[in-house]
């Protein structure tokens, strides 16, 4: 059974095709500048070397044309027609209060993903059109959509409630939310079992740093907290977004500047975070390097980063009422020993203790690695995320009729013969 996953943003789409009999990506790639000009597709498959395409692709429907074509090409593709992929799954970053799980799509479900789309309005309307399109090019298989909030809504309302006028929750859904869902629940269960303890006994706090950053309290495997709010502004310091400020700064900034509503939206999410403060950088890497070669702005950088996860790690353990692990995934989580380092120092008063050494040598590559002293009552885990497993799993459930909510839904991972 081959399943494609399917992530379309405004201007490019993601893909992976996964053999679920054999339990591995088969071929991955992205179609660039969609809707644009000059676009093209980037091809992987394992073993192989790297196929580019360029071709034009004035919608997400040729985009995905596209892509059908190159998985299925006798020179580059990895299946023989189209009829070998057996259903596909969509990454749908805003479900609203709506979905609180994975679900197949019908009319209905489509409907109601373009109602809260005014809550995610760079991100639901391409989601929608990616849909849709699939749906044109594969007509007789099931499109399943998977929701990055949907983990989220088990927050209680005193977690999601924003202290604002009561009629724009009702009005417009204005609340807490919160992303990176599929990641939160895939380490959270997976530190569980490092643990050595049922889920529904833990206090865990995952930190899923990556260019988009967010941060979630989670208590007997429920989400109680998290840092992203009705958007993927709020929270923590991020690549290009600046996550929590004075809400007044816009406005104020607008007045000195006359920046329009659109233009301050863009600045605070694109030009912002540690490209705001670097006036360069994005990849934690150049600027961990040139803070390390002196510049002092990057050295800001790391600074306000760091010391924001530390805020959040404090303010969740005081949510939880205590904390069993603490949890670095994604890109920087996985790989940046120095801001893990850096946002734990001083610590040792919650029961904090890390091995300085194994944490500044371990990375993705090393799998998933405990980097807490022995003596640390609070244990640290470096757990590199699988979004795209909990993705298909979540597929292949719906498909034959075993799907059910997370808490009760048994997830190959959380089995301790699973080898990540």
């Amino acid at each position: 059974m081959d399943i494609l996953a399917l992530n379309c943003g405004s201007s490019s789409v993601k893909y992976q095709l996964f053999n679920w009999d054999e339990k591995r990506v088969i071929a991955k790639g992205i179609v660039e500048r969609v809707t644009i000009s000059d676009s093209f597709i980037k091809h992987e498959v394992p073993g192989k070397d790297a196929y580019k395409e360029e071709h034009e692709c004035p919608d997400h429907k040729v985009a995905i044309d596209l892509i059908i074509r190159t998985l299925t090409s006798k020179e580059h593709g990895v299946v023989g027609s189209m009829e070998e992929i057996s259903a596909v799954g969509h990454r749908v970053v805003h479900g609203g209060e709506k979905f609180t799980c994975s679900v197949q799509i019908n009319q209905e479900v489509l409907d109601a993903i373009r109602e809260v789309q005014h809550l995610a309005p760079l991100h639901n309307p391409p989601n929608i059109s990616g849909i849709e399109a699939a749906q044109a090019v594969l007509p007789n298989v099931p499109h399943i959509a998977i929701f990055d909030t949907a983990f989220h809504q088990s927050m209680p309302p005193h977690a999601y409630m924003y202290p604002l006028p009561y009629d724009w929750y009702e009005e417009y859904g204005v609340r807490r939310y919160g992303f990176h869902g599929t990641s939160h629940l895939y380490v959270s269960k997976r530190a569980a079992l490092k643990l050595g303890k049922p889920i529904e006994e833990c206090k865990i706090i995952t930190l899923h740093i990556g260019n988009g950053v967010s941060h979630t309290a989670i208590a007997g495997g429920k989400s109680i907290d998290t840092s992203m709010g009705l958007t993927p502004l709020e929270g923590a310091m991020m690549g290009t977004r600046c996550g929590d400020i004075d809400p007044a700064i816009p406005p104020f900034i607008m007045d000195q500047e006359g920046c329009t509503p659109r233009e301050i939206d863009s600045i605070l999410n694109k030009k912002s975070g540690l490209l705001g403060i670097t006036g360069r950088f994005t990849d934690r890497r150049d600027v961990i390097e040139q803070a390390a070669a002196g510049d002092e702005r990057c050295q800001l950088a790391l600074d306000v980063e760091s010391y924001r996860i530390k805020k959040y790690i404090g303010a969740y353990a005081a949510a939880l009422g205590g904390v069993d692990a603490v949890v670095f995934t994604a890109g920087v989580g996985e790989n940046a020993g120095l801001i893990r380092q850096k946002a734990l120092e001083n610590l040792e008063y919650m029961g904090i203790v890390i091995d300085k050494e194994k944490n500044l040598t371990t990375f993705s590559k090393h799998g998933e690695t405990e980097i807490s002293a022995p003596d640390s009552a609070v244990k640290v885990f470096v757990i590199p995320t699988n979004e795209e497993l909990v993705f298909v799993e979540d597929v292949v459930a719906i498909l034959n009729g075993s799907y059910d909510d997370h808490t009760r839904f048994p997830y190959s991972f959380t089995s301790p013969d699973y080898t990540p």
